[in-house]
């Protein structure tokens, strides 16, 4: 049995779903309020028998706060892929991060410690890395530097790694990856989700870009590499480095809107400044923090050699995941609309 926690969100989902096509039998957490039928809906774009294997999940809902309903979720489980976490850049967000990312993870880890789990797979976020190599690119060895000022997202990935940093140390089986920005379909307008709604709706973005990575490519690779028993690593998950006003284009032009103004660096330290006099008033200035500037106005070169290397691993080019994936948040928007 392989138990897959946060598998409601974009990539959980996807990697229940390739289990379940190796013939595996898969434990789904999710919350009370998940709609399991959104997930059901969106296995329609990846496979033809989409109903078939959705009905072979076995569905449960885990409080990871109470230790013992944890433990029960484990019964018969040799592998887990813990994929559930906050994803936010607000700071109000902050409390929520560190009791799901972190507090969450270690009661799982706990928990293994008292069961038959074999092997454990961490989803971390290239958020964590920091120190650039000798070529001037982040890689796995480009550790967390806490002198460094952090988003609460960044710091709550860091402190979750090194729980699982610690179940490996004490005997567990583990794997770390750092996929980077996730385009998938579905959980529209939430976490990884909220790629298209936000493109869609914000006539402005930003000068600097991020790594980005298929959902279907983070999803194959995280089960081969368990299949592999690649065990005490980290690996970088991305395909491309790409600047948001690239990306915001070519969503823009599909959905036939005007091409997004660029906020610069300078503008967005002005946001800053309002903040402190207006934050109180306008909500949306609170996200005007250093570390939020620093992270939409630069772009770092995120090296997948590792990754690469290992799997001889071919991604799926940026542009091409985005067509795939804009044409089924079209789609819904079309039967949402119906």
């Amino acid at each position: 049995m392989v138990f897959v926690t946060g598998a409601t969100g974009i990539l959980g989902r996807i990697i229940v779903l390739e289990l379940l096509k190796k013939g595996k039998k898969v434990r789904a957490a999710k919350r009370p309020s998940s709609n399991i039928n959104e997930v059901k809906h969106s296995y329609q774009y990846f496979t033809e028998n989409s109903g078939v294997f959705f009905d072979k999940i076995e569905w449960i809902d885990v409080d990871f706060d109470d230790i013992h309903a944890v433990e029960s979720a484990l019964n018969g489980v040799t592998e887990v892929y813990h994929c559930a976490a906050k994803v936010s850049f607000h700071p109000k967000d902050e409390k929520e991060m560190n009791h799901t990312n972190i507090k969450a993870t270690e009661n799982l880890l706990f928990a293994c410690e008292n069961s038959k789990v074999e092997k454990f797979l961490h989803v971390s976020s290239i958020a964590v890395l920091d120190l650039f190599n000798e070529k001037g690119e982040l890689d796995e060895s480009s550790d967390f530097n806490p002198k460094d000022e952090h988003s609460a997202y960044s710091i709550s990935k860091h402190l979750s790694e090194m729980e699982v940093w610690r179940a490996s140390a004490e005997g567990l089986n583990t794997i770390i990856i750092n996929p980077g920005m996730i385009i998938g379909t579905g959980n529209w307008g939430k976490s990884s989700g909220d790629i298209f709604p936000t493109f869609e709706n914000n006539s402005f973005t930003f000068s600097g870009g991020t790594s980005y990575v298929d959902v279907r490519d983070v999803a194959r690779i995280s089960i081969e590499l368990m299949e592999k028993n690649a065990f005490g690593e980290r690996f970088i998950i991305v395909s491309e480095n790409k600047k948001y006003a690239d990306l915001g284009k070519q969503i823009r032009t599909k959905l036939g809107l005007k091409e997004a103004k660029i906020l610069s660096k300078p503008a967005l330290q002005m946001g800053r400044i309002a903040n402190v006099f207006l934050g109180w008033m306008i909500p949306q200035l609170k996200m005007a923090t250093k570390s939020n500037i620093e992270s939409v106005s630069s772009l770092n070169v995120i090296s997948n050699q590792k990754i690469k290397e290992k799997l001889d691993f071919q991604f799926t080019p940026v542009s091409e995941s985005i067509d795939f994936h804009l044409n089924n948040y079209i789609n819904d928007k079309k039967l949402n609309k119906k």
